[in-house]
Order: C-alpha cells, then sequence, then structure tokens
C-alpha cells in the first residue's frame, strides 16, 4: 500500500493528512481518492497542486509499489 500525504489546505479540506492506499499507479490513486471524496478529488486535479512520489516532483503517469511515498501539494505562494 502506498503511503500517501496531503499538506496544507488538501490535508484541512480532507480532515486527514496520512493514510494507506492501495493503487498500482498514479492515476489509480487519484481515481480512489476522487471517488472516496470527490471534494478532495476536486482539489486534488486544481491548478498548482504537484505531487510528488518518493520525493520527486512528478509530472503525468507513475507507477507506485508498495513502499511508495505520494504527497500532494498545494499551490504555494509567496512574496
Amino acid at each position: 500500500m502506498a503511503r500517501v500525504l496531503l499538506f496544507g489546505r488538501l490535508a484541512d479540506q480532507a480532515g486527514w493528512r496520512e493514510r494507506e492506499i492501495e493503487a498500482a499507479d498514479l492515476s489509480t490513486l487519484r481515481a480512489s481518492l476522487s471517488q472516496a471524496d470527490p471534494v478532495l478529488g476536486e482539489a486534488l486535479a486544481g491548478p498548482g497542486v504537484q505531487v510528488a512520489v518518493d520525493k520527486t516532483i512528478v509530472r503525468g503517469e507513475a507507477a507506485l509499489s508498495a513502499a511508495s511515498e505520494v504527497a500532494f501539494l498545494p499551490p504555494m505562494s509567496g512574496g
């Protein structure tokens, strides 16, 4: 099972910061999260949200293993 981490407003919105979820790839993981919580699924697909798999930012698809760590990072603002 992949270790899923949510940060910032994503964690606040979901009501959790860490979960173990069974998924073979990133698209399956996103679908599972969206099915369980459609509002969270919409937030994860929003502009500026980045995904890191095993501490590396990925764009598009990525395979996951039982030891994978997937972090969803909200958009950052700075000044």
